[in-house]
């Protein structure tokens, strides 16, 4: 990663860190009302051995939600959450508390600087993160293609577009990107196992749920 990446991804952390100070207190009570999918992206996950030894990834994991169900669905497996806010990670470390001795939390970014992922996991979930990963968005999809086994599986969950310019600029302030760009990067990557476009609040912003493969 050269200098000019590096101080990116240090501003993107730290402009996240800063947002989800007060956010993290109300996350959980308020979030749930427009993160679509996020369950429903775990019942359609493909065919996983339910008792096997897996190694699971969550790329922003905030407050522990999806790393409950994945441990709940997945009881042998070792799961890894991390996210840059500490602030969320306080409360993710509260609510895995039951399955600390298989979860792994990292204040980290996620990047090419994670050497020890390399072919690691079976499955990695972005969850409402890589619309606000601006703009290592596309790095990141790549990165967790060499961070997959052969085989290995991608989720994601996330904002997708809308037809509505103010609703876009709404959502910019809160420093999301809608623009369906997600979509066709994942696309060229991974070999795709179900691609669903959902309309929410009648059509004022679609969600995307993607989940694909690694070529063997």
């Amino acid at each position: 990663m050269d200098l000019l990446q590096t101080e990116r991804v240090t501003e993107q952390a730290q402009t996240m860190q800063r947002y989800y100070r007060l956010q993290s207190k109300i996350y959980d009570a308020t979030r749930w009302t427009f993160l679509f999918g996020r369950k429903r992206i775990l019942r359609e996950l493909p065919v996983l051995e339910q008792n096997a030894a897996l190694e699971v990834l969550e790329v922003g994991c905030g407050t522990g939600y999806n790393l409950k169900r994945l441990a709940l669905r997945f009881p042998n497996a070792r799961l890894t959450g991390m996210d840059v806010s500490a602030d969320m990670l306080e409360r993710s470390t509260k609510r895995t508390t039951q399955w600390a001795d298989r979860i792994t939390l990292l204040e980290l970014p996620y990047g090419e600087a994670n050497l020890s992922f390399q072919g690691k996991f079976d499955l990695i979930l972005f969850s409402y993160s890589l619309t606000m990963i601006n703009p290592q968005w596309a790095a990141l999809i790549a990165q967790a293609k060499q961070d997959l086994k052969p085989g290995g599986i991608i989720a994601v969950v996330d904002f997708f577009d809308s037809p509505f310019p103010w609703f876009k600029r709404h959502m910019a302030k809160n420093h999301v990107r809608m623009e369906g760009h997600l979509l066709p990067v994942l696309e060229n990557l991974y070999l795709p196992a179900n691609v669903n476009i959902r309309n929410a609040y009648a059509g004022v912003w679609q969600y995307l749920i993607f989940i694909g493969r690694v070529g063997e």
